[in-house]
């Protein structure tokens, strides 16, 4: 080979490893856009910093009366943390609406979704900055999963490996919840939350919790999320 080869082969590799930098990082950055918007679907005015909504959303059905106040502006209180609203978990209980769910929505495009946001129904033109509103379009259009395809609906059961779970757990999120799921003080065990509602649990797990500094683990194979989820059914409940 000669020196001219060996310099135009050093450069493709070198111009291929700039390349293949250059796509990992961006894939980082929409899979941090898309767990932006998945905090912002959980819960956008904490995110946004946005005023706590006082009054019911006018798009809340009359027929429920369970649920009022800043609790009917989250996005997941109509569509669900399986994100499948009247035909998912929403379907009876506290939450229930009748309201359809944002499945049909997966692989489409943003600006629609954005147009839906600002429509009167939903009315939230303007209470979120353009940034935000379009990484919450983008959680829609690119961030969902299929929650059966890695929960048991019959048994709440997560599709995961325990064993798996456990290291993932000790090591990412134990400093913070305690070995035990217990921490913080605050907030429901782990152990119990992850049986009573594994589509909530999985859902924070890929994309944090809103306001907090708890990691999203989107980045990751989806396996290690449903793996943490088992894990998170064998600890104790209360």
């Amino acid at each position: 080979m000669s020196g001219i080869e060996r310099m135009v082969r050093r450069a493709l590799t070198m111009a291929l490893a700039a390349t293949v930098l250059l796509l990992a990082n961006a894939a980082a950055a929409d899979e941090g856009m898309i767990a932006h918007g998945g905090k912002l679907y959980d819960k956008w005015f904490k995110v946004a910093m946005a005023p706590t909504p006082e009054d019911t959303h006018m798009s809340w059905p009359a027929s429920n009366t369970k649920k009022k106040g800043d609790a009917t502006h989250r996005c997941k209180s109509c569509h669900g943390w399986d994100y499948m609203g009247k035909d998912g978990a929403y379907a009876s209980g506290s939450y229930q609406t009748g309201i359809s769910g944002l499945r049909g929505h997966a692989g489409g495009d943003a600006a629609k979704v954005i147009a839906v946001m600002r429509n009167p129904m939903h009315g939230f033109g303007g209470k979120m900055s353009d940034a935000d509103m379009t990484a919450l379009a983008m959680f829609v259009t690119q961030g969902q999963i299929d929650m059966d395809s890695y929960i048991d609906r019959a048994t709440n059961k997560a599709k995961g490996d325990a064993a798996k779970g456990k290291d993932y757990f000790t090591t990412l999120c134990a400093n913070c919840h305690g070995d035990d799921g217990k921490l913080p003080k605050d907030m429901p065990a782990l152990g119990g939350l992850s049986n009573k509602n594994p589509w909530e649990v999985m859902h924070k797990v890929l994309n944090g919790q809103p306001g907090e500094k708890m990691p999203a683990l989107r980045a990751l194979p989806m396996q290690v999320t449903a793996d943490v989820t088992a894990y998170l059914q064998t600890l104790p409940k209360d």
